[in-house]
């Protein structure tokens, strides 16, 4: 069984991550389907497609867009499955909707999508905790490598273009590389911006 155009995908666990331990609690932090940040985004790759070459192979862990496994209600009100469903618990993924896949060697980037770390904000005239529009490139690609921006580099995004993740307990930004507009020099005083929420998620 191989689609054309498609990954065959199935997610890695459920299909919602809307629970967080705290010590020894388990607390479910999210009842709604409707709310796309509660989506898992973790998959296993089942089948590659057909028609083209790619690096992902079957058995990667892949990270996708949050409408593959999302369930929603009709006009009706009737629960309905994943836009993307295929049988069982198998989904049809495009290419367009992978964003980062993990092998033997670790995760990498895939397309034009690149992930930021963000960083906290030293100024103490501010209440905001994360800076803003600056992170620093924790996965980038080949079109950015081109440019001399590599992984840990200091870099400015443009506004709007970022999409929050939690890959393995550690909240990262997914952009296009065209969203990335500046490389800084380090000040020496940088710092990862990671909440304690995402650690127990």
């Amino acid at each position: 069984m191989r689609s054309l155009y498609d990954f065959i995908i199935e997610p890695l666990g459920e299909k919602y991550s809307n629970k967080v331990k705290i010590g020894d609690k388990e607390l479910i932090v999210n009842t709604k389907i409707e709310n796309f940040k509660f989506v898992n985004r973790l998959a296993v790759v089942v089948q590659i497609p057909k028609a083209f070459k790619t690096n992902i192979k079957i058995g990667d862990i892949i990270v996708v867009h949050q409408n593959v496994f999302r369930v929603f209600y009709d006009m009706k009100g009737n629960k309905k499955k994943s836009r993307s469903w295929f049988k069982d618990n198998l989904h049809l993924c495009a290419i367009d909707q992978i964003y980062l896949y993990k092998n033997e060697t670790g995760w990498n980037s895939f397309g034009d999508r690149c992930f930021i770390t963000p960083i906290r904000d030293n100024n103490s005239l501010t209440l905001e905790k994360e800076r803003s529009l600056v992170g620093i490139l924790k996965y980038g690609n080949s079109s950015l490598e081109a440019l001399k921006i590599s992984p840990g580099d200091l870099v400015g995004y443009k506004p709007n273009g970022e999409w929050e993740f939690l890959i393995e307990g550690k909240r990262l930004y997914c952009m296009k590389s065209n969203d990335i507009v500046i490389k800084y020099e380090y000040e020496g005083n940088e710092k990862e911006y990671n909440p304690s929420w995402s650690k127990s998620s």
